[in-house]
């Protein structure tokens, strides 16, 4: 009998043993899933409940074993909400790693420098993994930029974001003002920066450009600048065709071509280039600018060599059929 005993003691040991092993060695080995797999876990979510959308996403073989390992083996950091990426043949221990440390899946909505307020807000709308509606933002408020989000974030809250780096750019930039700039305020600076930014979209000429309008400013002189008469036509989406004599000739609070000085309010979201430039302004005696035909423009200081640049440009638009 003792030895019998013994034998059962024996074999109900070595079962315990494989056990524990197995126990230990689940919380580490390779998990069931052969590829890559999204998972949302929602802000209300237990580790519990977690689990068992993991188990239901084929992540884990047993919900209940991962909650048991991850009593025992897994920190005691809470698990995180959002859209989570689990890679292929993820362990327990890797997966809870991801939960906790909330790596969450990130996308991009990229403003491009120059873009309308207008576009900002149809493109915030078209992504449909956002939620929730916004007004059109204030011209100007925006900084052209990537920004990542979450799936099911709110709309506001990404906008918030890029309103945020706007002020905190303009609070980095303006002491770094000059005194050739033209500017009295961050609000002018974000203005002039608009023109210049819709202007050119070359970084050389930036400070040219900036300095022609810094000049025409200092000499009272209307700044001229074909995309302002274009602003309150379109709220800064192309125009689509030529300008017309009438919209030249028009009188509002943006057209700079039937005013003195700067227009209303900015005309697009300028970038951080741009900012910089209207802030320090190329030493230049430039006044005039006119399109090279090659995607940049060339620069004057008298407007009798303005007219002759003006007459090569017609002969490259007559030349392309375009007059």
């Amino acid at each position: 009998m003792r030895r019998f005993g013994c034998i059962i003691l024996v074999g109900a040991a070595i079962i315990v043993a494989l056990l524990a092993g197995n126990f230990i060695y689940g919380w580490n080995s390779s998990g069931p899933h052969q590829q890559e797999q999204q998972v949302i876990i929602t802000s209300d979510s237990s580790l519990a409940s977690a689990a068992r959308v993991l188990e239901e996403k084929g992540v884990l073989e047993s919900a209940d074993a991962f909650l048991n390992r991850a009593k025992i083996f897994g920190g005691s950091e809470p698990i995180k909400a959002g859209e989570f990426m689990i890679p292929a043949g993820a362990s327990n221990s890797q997966i809870l790693n991801i939960l906790q440390g909330g790596q969450t899946v990130q996308r991009l909505v990229t403003i491009p420098e120059g873009t309308p307020s207008i576009i900002v807000h149809e493109k915030l709308m078209a992504e449909p993994l956002l939620t929730g509606e916004i007004q059109v933002p204030l011209e100007g408020s925006v900084l052209p930029d990537s920004y990542s989000f979450e799936r099911g974030e709110k709309r506001s809250a990404v906008l918030a974001r890029m309103q945020s780096a706007m002020q905190d750019t303009m609070t980095e930039l303006w002491p770094q003002k000059t005194a050739a700039s033209v500017v009295k305020t961050p609000e002018e600076a974000v203005i002039l920066a608009s023109i210049v930014e819709k202007e050119t979209a070359l970084a050389r000429e930036r400070r040219t450009v900036a300095a022609v309008y810094s000049n025409r400013v200092n000499r009272n002189m209307m700044l001229q600048a074909d995309p302002t008469i274009i602003y309150p036509i379109t709220k800064g989406k192309p125009l689509g065709r030529r300008i017309r004599q009438s919209e030249i000739a028009a009188v509002n609070d943006y057209n700079t071509y039937a005013m003195v000085g700067l227009p209303k309010g900015p005309i697009a979201n300028p970038g951080r280039a741009s900012i910089e430039a209207v802030l320090n302004p190329a030493k230049s005696d430039y006044l005039f600018f006119v399109a090279d035909g090659q995607g940049g423009h060339i620069f004057a200081n008298t407007y009798a060599e303005h007219e002759k640049n003006v007459e090569k440009w017609f002969a490259i638009r007559r030349e392309r059929g375009e007059m």
